[in-house]
């Protein structure tokens, strides 16, 4: 409610932003200091940028509203703490791209800075989202509140969003590089096989035969119809996030189809280890 939200002490509001600055310098470090980010954001076009930001909200507002630090928060509080993330989201990458000297306020084009902060910002917010919800110790209220959370996060919508989430953050920090062209070039159909086979058995082995914490509850009777029913979804959620990064930094420009897919399928192993393991670990 907005009464309780205004209501909320300073002292633990200010916990939570340093929680939120923790998590998204810890998922996004990588991408601040890799330099296909730095290009993208030169040569990004404002459709592509806007494309971005609105993909990236829509997974905040899921976060929010399935794993976030508030499950009991109304839909204006979602949307409001959405907007926060993203906002300082857009801080610490200004900050930390002026830190090292990746851009320049007197001798740098506005599109071109505008382009490199708003990318690097998209990846900085969802780090901050799940640092907001994630980092703080559990206390009495989480206790008395981890039934409802665990009905929200089992749902299938809540599964999706939540294994998005998870395979942004893993598979985004790695595909604007340059090795996962090369691969998708150097591999063979073999190869490619081989990939997808090992995705979808990582799947299996984290979701139902790791131990991992969340992955006991909530499956029916039909263990069989579980495990393929969640591992296909969480494989398909994988290469769609692969699918998606791969296109905003233009890996798909002037291959073959077979090159598209390839460096799709090659994402996808680490794709499918973030839907999978991210969104039980993301809880």
């Amino acid at each position: 409610m907005a009464t309780e939200r205004n209501g909320r002490p300073v002292r633990k509001s200010l916990k939570e932003y340093a929680r939120g600055i923790a998590g998204g310098l810890l998922f996004s470090f990588p991408l601040l200091y890799t330099m296909e980010v730095w290009w993208a954001g030169f040569i990004a076009e404002p459709l592509e940028l806007l494309i971005l930001v609105l993909v990236t909200y829509l997974l905040l507002l899921g976060y929010n509203r399935f794993a976030g630090m508030h499950p009991d928060a109304s839909w204006p509080n979602v949307f409001i703490d959405s907007v926060e993330e993203m906002g300082l989201g857009l801080l610490i990458s200004f900050g930390v791209l002026l830190m090292l000297n990746r851009i320049d306020l007197y001798g740098m084009g506005l599109d071109e800075l505008m382009g490199k902060v708003i990318i690097e910002a998209m990846a900085v917010s969802i780090g901050v989202s799940i640092g907001t919800a994630q980092l703080g110790a559990g206390g009495q209220e989480d206790k008395e509140k981890k039934e409802k959370e665990s009905k929200r996060r089992n749902s299938k919508l809540g599964m999706f969003v939540l294994g998005l989430c998870g395979a942004i953050v893993v598979g985004g920090n790695v595909a604007p590089t340059e090795e996962i062209l090369v691969i998708g070039v150097e591999a063979k159909p073999a190869h490619i096989l081989a990939m997808a086979i090992f995705s979808l058995v990582q799947s299996v082995v984290v979701l139902y035969f790791s131990n991992f914490r969340g992955t006991a509850g909530g499956k029916s009777d039909n263990i069989f119809f579980d495990i393929t029913f969640d591992t296909c979804m969480t494989y398909l959620t994988a290469l769609g996030a692969s699918a998606f990064v791969l296109w905003f930094f233009g890996r798909f420009d002037g291959v073959s189809f077979w090159i598209a897919f390839s460096q799709v399928i090659v994402l996808g192993v680490l794709s499918s280890l973030g839907a999978s393991a991210g969104r039980l670990l993301i809880k």
